[in-house]
């Protein structure tokens, strides 16, 4: 039985994570693959699919255009389509129902929480692929939450706010043992970032340099790490005025914070994926003010 999946969004690191992801997982899928919702429209005019993994931020062609697109086209209006996300907000959520989406997937997410939200809208169109799905454990909060319990009448817990260690100083960070002092610009402690990571991870961070490429932090050691390659979601705010950027990316590097093993603080970059030129004009207001 074959099946064919679209994977749509403009961070090209993305899309090859969920290629690579759903192929080792279902043998013999068909992935074809755009990076935004025109080409996407484009791939649509000749071919049919059986799921649809969009991105929802993105430039030229936005998901809920692509998706709105989708559902006035007779051949495609029963197609599933999975919004993929680094916003969780219920309005948020609730704008894609009403658009027409079948289910809802937060970034950063892990390879079993992707798989489960695909066997799902699989299953209901009968191209359930024969292998199933390794769990890995309930996962809690609207991030991964179904639409059919968004919708319901329950409340979803509120998104992660920006922790204290985020606007920490080193000293705190490393849980009140002084450090050594680290060089970073004089401003950089005014700008303070949230990473979210699979698995509800979610780390404090002060910005040390911040780029339109990337991130550099430090965050407080924890019982887990996230790994190298690993896909992020960055809040960043910047000053009193409260301003949050979102961006997504993945970690580039992790190195101690000081020269001995017991140290308590982890140097961390971040590369950025994104191509949203709206995001880069905001990340471009955050490197002004620092």
């Amino acid at each position: 039985m074959s099946i064919r999946i679209l994977v749509v969004d403009d961070a090209s690191f993305i899309r090859d994570m969920v290629k690579k992801n759903l192929r080792d997982r279902i043998p013999g899928v068909d992935i074809q693959d755009a990076n935004d919702g025109a080409r996407a429209l484009s791939l649509l005019k000749n071919q049919s699919f059986d799921l649809i993994l969009s991105d929802w931020e993105m430039p030229n062609l936005s998901g809920e255009e692509l998706l709105r697109s989708v559902r006035n086209q007779p051949q495609h209006a029963d197609t599933p389509f999975i919004m993929v996300s680094s916003r969780g907000d219920r309005n948020h959520v609730i704008k894609a129902v009403e658009a027409g989406v079948s289910d809802y997937l937060s970034k950063p997410f892990t390879p079993d929480e992707l798989l489960r939200k695909v066997f799902k809208q699989l299953k209901r169109v009968g191209k359930e692929p024969a292998q199933t799905v390794r769990g890995s454990g309930n996962t809690q909060g609207i991030a991964f939450a179904s639409v059919d319990v968004l919708t319901g009448g329950r409340a979803p817990e509120a998104p992660a706010q920006p922790t204290a260690a985020g606007n920490a100083s080193l000293a705190a960070l490393t849980t009140g043992r002084p450090a050594a002092p680290v060089p970073k610009p004089k401003a950089a402690a005014k700008a303070r970032a949230q990473l979210r990571f699979a698995d509800n991870l979610v780390c404090g961070c002060v910005v040390r340099e911040l780029s339109l490429q990337a991130l550099s932090g430090l965050i407080q050691r924890a019982d887990r790490l996230p790994a190298l390659f690993e896909p992020a979601v960055m809040d960043i705010e910047l000053g009193d005025a409260g301003e949050v950027a979102r961006l997504n990316g993945y970690v580039h590097s992790l190195q101690a914070g000081e020269q001995r093993p017991e140290t308590q603080v982890v140097k961390i970059v971040i590369r950025f994926v994104d191509q949203d030129v709206e995001k880069f004009e905001m990340l471009s207001r955050f490197i002004a003010q620092m």
